[in-house]
């Protein structure tokens, strides 16, 4: 401490030393000042390089290691991941067309015919234009009671739950969509899904904003990191594994991502499936879609889904609404949650909330929900054209 006084004592009176410390004051503010410019200039010059410049993070991945530098990895890369990153980063580089003729592509995976068709009615009268339906029935030909849905089914195959065949049916939904160059955000609802928010409010929802809400996360339980199998290496290790909700809703950059996705698709096709080694089930709806974006472009993803689903029962399939549920105060409910829970499947059944933030702001997760009983129809169609929980 003597020693630190003393010399505080004979620099001091040096006036040439105290000029000194202000000019590198001013000479690092000035630094920082340019570097803080830079960091929000760059991006508006060059907005799919986002702040990746500055500061590389597993979020910005795709903008990096996609450089192809032989040492962005621990190993060498496949062909077929070279390629497959070259087409993801071009992709990612188209910027989202927002005029007065873009809509939102409604995709119904169904049975057959859609038992709240009356109730989606209501909810599209008025805004046409602004929307274009797709249905995928997989066991009978829907009969329609709606003009919106009349004429707008597709080439359909059969789907069994639990099966590849329900990322068939989501890939073969998208690619129709896709054909109409308007479509710009892309909704997979099915038929027990009803909406919680009027039509204005889902359209500018997703049309204004720049990620798609894809729920996303890691589950190391039975149903989660246990479904993983080490023949999708090495394309797929069990750290890059995620689950989320099948029900995704996506700007139009990655579903054409999807389209183009062979790689990935192809090891979940055959390593993701019922029956697996060791008794083993493993559901590609559940598994696919989180991965593949969990390692192509994890910052372009919400994580969460916007179709709300209960699974507090704990049950293989979800709780289903009947009609004594149906109440105002319900409604008002689903269309407030503002936090996203995620149950895990180990023996702790912990609950992971994810704050739904969109663009920059806490906001409402939810603008649909599942699973409602066909009976409800009548009580939900009275509720969305009298009051405001909507």
């Amino acid at each position: 401490m003597r020693s630190s006084r003393n010399l505080h004592v004979m620099v001091a009176p040096r006036k040439q030393t105290t000029l000194r410390g202000p000019t590198w004051v001013i000479a690092l503010v000035s630094v920082a000042c340019l570097f803080l410019l830079a960091l929000f200039v760059y991006p508006l010059l060059n907005p799919s390089a986002k702040t990746c410049l500055f500061f590389p993070s597993r979020a910005c991945r795709i903008y990096n290691y996609d450089d192809m530098h032989p040492n962005a990895f621990s190993r060498e890369l496949t062909d077929g991941e070279i390629e497959s990153r070259v087409v993801v980063k071009e992709m990612l580089k188209l910027q989202p067309v927002r005029t007065k003729t873009s809509k939102v592509a409604f995709l119904f995976m169904t049975p057959g015919s859609l038992p709240f068709e009356k109730l989606w009615h209501m909810f599209f009268q008025g805004h046409e234009g602004k929307f274009s339906i797709y249905v995928h029935a997989s066991k009978e030909k829907p009969v329609h009671v709606s003009r919106y849905f009349a004429g707008r089914d597709i080439h359909s195959e059969p789907v069994a739950w639990g099966k590849f065949s329900m990322v068939e049916a989501e890939k073969r939904l998208l690619a129709r969509a896709l054909l109409d160059p308007d479509n710009q955000h892309f909704v997979l609802l099915s038929e027990s899904c009803v909406p919680v928010r009027h039509f204005e409010y889902v359209y500018n929802y997703l049309l204004f904003t720049n990620v798609s809400f894809i729920e996303c996360y890691n589950d190391p339980g039975p149903h989660g990191t246990g479904r993983y199998i080490h023949h999708m290496l090495p394309e797929v290790e069990e750290k890059d594994f995620r689950k989320g909700s099948q029900w995704f809703s996506m700007k139009r950059q990655h579903a054409i991502i999807v389209m183009a996705d062979s790689l990935y698709y192809t090891k979940f096709k055959h390593h993701c499936r019922p029956n697996m080694e060791g008794g083993r089930n493993c559901y590609s709806d559940e598994h696919y879609l989180p991965t593949l974006f969990n390692m192509v472009d994890p910052g372009g993803i919400a994580n969460w889904s916007v179709t709300y689903v209960d699974w507090s029962e704990g049950k293989w399939h979800p709780r289903a609404f009947s009609a004594r549920d149906i109440t105002s105060n319900l409604m008002e409910y689903l269309s407030s949650i503002d936090e996203s829970p995620h149950i895990t499947s180990d023996a702790q059944r912990t609950v992971l909330f994810t704050p739904c933030i969109r663009n920059g702001s806490k906001q409402p997760c939810y603008l649909f929900a599942r699973k409602f009983h066909p009976e409800t129809r009548d009580k939900l169609m009275h509720l969305f054209s009298n009051t405001t929980a909507f």
